[in-house]
């Protein structure tokens, strides 16, 4: 069967909102599952309105949001709360990212799902974790960027730490465990036949990506890990970003003796094994006199001239560059969704592989009807439902 066939019969309920659980439900959906958003009536996700638009869809929404069906249900109501209920026990999949004892207060906690179903796997992503002194403080990627020690890993040394350039709390801290977390209670169930409350924790998620860094500092506690003086956040010169003359960038990763050799002997450079091990003011020096290098071409000119050597050397993309490039072009990492009158909308693959169907993001509530007929409803209690929820 392909990968993205796998999760084909498995039925997610979505109650997530914004990035790490609607991630996570993309991901699930181009495997094959049957995911649904349940939304809220009026806005429904938060991200919906946000600009860019077209047509009054987010940008940012379509993106996240592909091959999902829209159910909007109040779980503050009597009938939506029933109504999602009564789905639950069909339902093989729920996802959800309110602050903890939220889902309690709405009468469909973990003890309360279980009861409807003992099978049902539901992923509660949230900041701090479901328990713990933090459980019900808010934050946002930053805050949990910044208490796992990642935040402070990013940067020049002496200098305060550098934003980082997209979410990663929220997308390898949450959804990616997430899908993780999931994935594994689906294949444990077939053998125990029971369901699970998965915990995701952000801060946590990022944390655990730190594994190697606190092992370093286990054996050696002096060591004190920061920002720019670690091997791959700044402190050797072979492995760093270096300016070109047209004021645009390289990666340099030439960690190895072989590449590293090889980087100098391509720009002219003479250079020996003992630099990739120099003490810091010599690594400065020596980084210094490959920016005085790097800086006498444009970042092209570079590009062309190292291609025939093997040495670790890629330029730094911009974000409207990375479509055209030969080795996204390969691996087909963008593709396009008919939009209707939106026209095409263009979409990134993930690597798990080619998405299992390629449907618009839906609008809110498109597909009520046909979900609730799906999950065993009957005409007369749709309409009940949907008279009170929309």
């Amino acid at each position: 069967m392909a990968t993205e066939q796998v999760l084909d019969g498995i039925r997610v309920l979505d109650l997530s909102r914004l990035l790490p659980g609607p991630f996570l439900s993309m991901i699930l959906a181009d495997m094959g599952a049957d995911v649904v958003k349940v939304e809220a009536p009026g806005i429904g996700d938060y991200l919906r309105p946000m600009p860019p638009a077209r047509g009054g869809m987010s940008g940012r929404f379509l993106a996240l949001n592909r091959n999902k069906r829209s159910l909007v249900l109040d779980l503050k109501s009597e009938r939506g709360r029933s109504a999602f209920l009564s789905m639950v026990e069909r339902a093989d999949v729920v996802i959800e990212s309110f602050r903890p004892g939220v889902m309690d207060r709405l009468g469909v906690g973990y003890d309360v799902l279980q009861g409807r179903n003992p099978a049902i796997v539901v992923c509660s992503i949230s900041g701090y974790g479901q328990n713990g002194p933090y459980r019900q403080r808010a934050g946002h990627d930053l805050n949990y960027m910044g208490l796992s020690g990642a935040l402070a890993m990013g940067g020049e040394s002496e200098r305060a730490p550098g934003m980082p350039g997209l979410q990663v709390a929220d997308i390898a801290g949450g959804a990616l465990w997430g899908v993780t977390a999931v994935l594994g209670a689906l294949f444990g169930r077939q053998r125990s036949g029971s369901g699970a409350h998965l915990d995701i924790s952000m801060t946590q998620g990022v944390l655990a990506m730190l594994a190697v860094e606190f092992g370093k500092l286990d054996f050696q506690p002096s060591l004190s890990p920061s920002r720019g003086n670690q091997e791959l956040n700044g402190a050797l010169a072979c492995y760093r970003v270096y300016q070109t003359r047209d004021r645009k960038y390289l990666s340099v990763a030439a960690l190895e003796p072989k590449f590293w050799l090889e980087l100098n002997r391509a720009v002219g450079r003479k250079s020996d094994v003992s630099e990739l091990v120099a003490p810091p003011d010599r690594q400065q020096a020596i980084a210094a006199e490959l920016q005085a290098i790097f800086a006498e071409k444009t970042r092209d000119e570079w590009v062309e001239h190292l291609a025939e050597h093997d040495c670790c050397c890629e330029p730094v993309l911009e974000l409207d560059e990375v479509e055209n490039h030969p080795v996204h072009r390969a691996q087909k990492a963008f593709f396009e969704v008919d939009g209707g009158e939106l026209g095409p909308v263009k979409q990134v693959r993930t690597p798990v592989g080619a998405p299992s169907a390629h449907r618009l993001a839906p609008r809110l509530g498109e597909h009520s009807r046909q979900v609730l007929g799906d999950y065993g409803f009957s005409d007369d209690e749709i309409d009940r439902i949907l008279a009170s929820d929309q």
